[in-house]
Parts: structure tokens; C-alpha cells; sequence
């Protein structure tokens, strides 16, 4: 009978990624309250090192594979040995951060066991022995509800959104057993070629990665006032960001757009200056840690997600939060 929970890490060249530790932290918390036990997998170059780190979370095991067919991503790759070692491990759930990669090669993986992809989760609740996972439809304006029926012997596969389940959570202080897979690919199954890898075009920005995110919207009312903004953002030593009326403006790159049709990000901490909070934009960024909201419409939707509030003219507030900030960092 599939029990446990397996949880893909994802990792670039020996260091796991914040959605890989953000899926393992669901794991443990979805784990701890089905009473499941927690076993991770790591694949690609130098995923030895990186099962390292993850056996010191509190988990029971880990297993790598690195070898030639997976030394660079490709889904045929990446699902045979995926499915290699759900086969060996059985689990109940597999759980993935939804990346890029997750997105390209778990509907695969899931097919190859009949069963179906339970993508892009925001949430969870317990309930009645099971998990209830919670997805986000039309554009973020409902969340719904989504199981699984169950089926004997067979995994469920479940990716969680960014920011879903803060990495903050996750639970170290673990010594897991780490071992090598032994997964069996042949490269004449793996149909693509990796030809050569591009970090990014030049000058793209993966706002993924910040810590701290400064965002404007049309509240700024022109493109000559955003240097008020870039000014705080540089204070903070944050990425710039905004809502996507700026970029369909042509006021900043469409890459720094966040929200339903941009990016998706959950930094430490988001300022949203001149932001009213449209359901688009709120879908990008509410995995947040801090939400810091400046806004003079007090009725404006982005308040009652923010953990802080100032209810202000931005072109007043802004310069004086600007000048404090520099003030305290001397």
C-alpha cells in the first residue's frame, strides 16, 4: 500500500532552489498531520551535494541521481527517473515546487501512473484522514477545493505555487540516510538534445530570486516620477518591480512585470507603492512574506492583504521612507 510522502527537490549544480525547499517544507507540514513519513529525491549535476543539504532537514531519507542523461533537464529524463524511484519508494504523495521544469515533466511522470497532475496548489487543509488541496481559478478570483480518490497503490502528484508554504518553515536539525538511486536511463529514450544553456536574454530579470521587491503601479501617473521609486528600491537594495498597466505602458521592461500574466514571486519583502491591488496582481505576489502597502485611496483592495499600511500621497511618502531608510543604514 503507497504511503509516505516524496518530495522532488529541485536544484541548479549542487544547491537547492527556494521552491524545492518551499515543496520539502509542505511535505513535512502535510507529513506531520497524516502522520506520514517524509523521503526526498534530487536530481542533475552534482545532486549528491545537494541531497547533502537536504538530509539535514528532519526527513527520513534521500535519493540522488546524477549521471550523464541527467547531467542538463529534459523531461524524458527527468520522468524516467522520477518514476524510477516512485516506483521503489511507493508513496502516498509526490510533491514538487511548481517550476518550470515541474510544469514541463510532471504531467508526464503522473501519466505514466494513470493518474492526474494536481498543479500550481496555493494551499492545504487536513481533513478526514486526507489532504485538500487548494487551487486558484479564473484568474485568482475563487479558490477551489481539489482531492484525490484514492486509488490502491498508486502516488498522487501535487506542485505547490511559490510562496504556497514559506521555506521559513522548514524544520532542519535532521541527519537523513542519502542514497544513490541507482536509477537505469538509456540515452536513446531521452529525445532532446541539450545544444547549449542560456542563463537568461540579456538584461532579463528573474524577480524569483529577490529578497526584497520594490512594485509601482499607475499611481506613479507618469513615467518621469519613477525615480522616486527606483530611489527606495535602491535604499533597499531591492528589484524593481511593477504592476502590468505600467509595463503595458511601456514604463518599465514587461520583465519586471508581476501578477497573473508576469511573474510570481514571494520575497522577504514587498513595497507596492501606487498599487491598488487588482485580483491579477495579487495572484503574483501574495506569497510575500511582508506586504508593505502605500496607498492614498484607504479603500483600495492591496490593504487587506498588507501586513503594513500607509494610507499617503506617495510622492510624499515615498521620499521621506526613502530618506529614513538610508538614514538607518548610515
Amino acid at each position: 500500500m503507497a504511503s509516505g510522502i516524496l518530495t522532488i527537490v529541485e536544484q541548479n549544480d549542487g544547491k537547492v532552489s527556494r521552491i524545492g525547499w518551499e515543496a520539502l517544507a509542505a511535505a513535512q507540514e502535510i507529513g506531520a498531520g497524516l502522520n506520514q513519513p517524509i523521503s526526498a529525491v534530487v536530481l542533475g549535476k552534482n545532486a549528491q551535494a545537494a541531497a547533502k543539504s537536504v538530509a539535514e532537514t528532519k526527513i527520513q531519507q534521500v535519493w540522488f541521481a546524477e549521471n550523464s542523461e541527467l547531467s542538463n533537464y529534459t523531461p524524458d529524463g527527468f520522468s524516467a527517473a522520477t518514476k524510477q524511484i516512485v516506483e521503489k519508494a511507493q508513496p502516498q504523495y509526490v510533491f514538487a515546487g511548481h517550476s518550470y521544469q515541474a510544469r514541463d515533466y510532471m504531467p508526464k511522470l503522473a501519466t505514466a501512473f494513470g493518474r492526474v497532475f494536481m498543479s500550481d496548489c496555493v494551499g492545504y487543509r487536513l481533513e478526514a484522514g486526507a489532504a485538500v488541496f487548494i487551487r486558484q481559478m479564473f484568474q485568482g478570483k475563487i479558490n477551489a477545493d481539489f482531492s484525490f480518490i484514492p486509488q490502491s497503490g498508486t502516488p498522487n502528484f501535487v506542485s505547490f505555487q511559490a510562496g504556497a508554504v514559506s521555506s521559513d518553515k522548514l524544520v532542519k536539525g535532521g541527519s537523513a540516510a542519502v542514497a544513490d538511486a541507482g536509477v537505469n536511463i538509456s540515452g536513446a529514450s531521452i529525445r532532446t538534445n541539450v545544444l547549449e544553456i542560456f542563463e537568461g536574454v540579456k538584461g532579463k530579470v528573474d524577480l524569483t530570486k529577490a529578497e526584497v521587491i520594490v512594485s509601482v503601479g499607475r499611481g506613479i501617473k507618469e513615467k518621469d516620477k519613477l525615480p522616486i521609486v527606483e530611489e527606495l528600491a535602491k535604499a533597499l537594495g531591492a528589484e524593481l518591480a511593477a504592476s502590468r498597466p505600467v509595463c503595458d505602458d511601456g514604463w518599465l521592461p514587461m520583465d519586471r512585470q508581476i501578477g497573473s500574466s508576469g511573474q510570481t514571486v514571494a520575497p522577504k519583502l514587498y513595497v507596492a507603492v501606487g498599487i491598488s491591488g487588482a485580483i491579477q496582481h495579487i495572484v503574483g505576489m501574495k506569497g510575500s512574506r511582508v506586504v508593505v502597502a502605500i496607498n492614498k485611496d484607504e479603500r483600495a483592495p492591496i490593504f487587506d492583504l498588507a501586513d503594513y499600511g500607509v494610507v499617503g500621497d506617495l510622492f510624499e511618502v515615498v521620499p521621506a521612507l526613502t530618506a529614513a531608510v538610508k538614514e538607518v543604514k548610515g
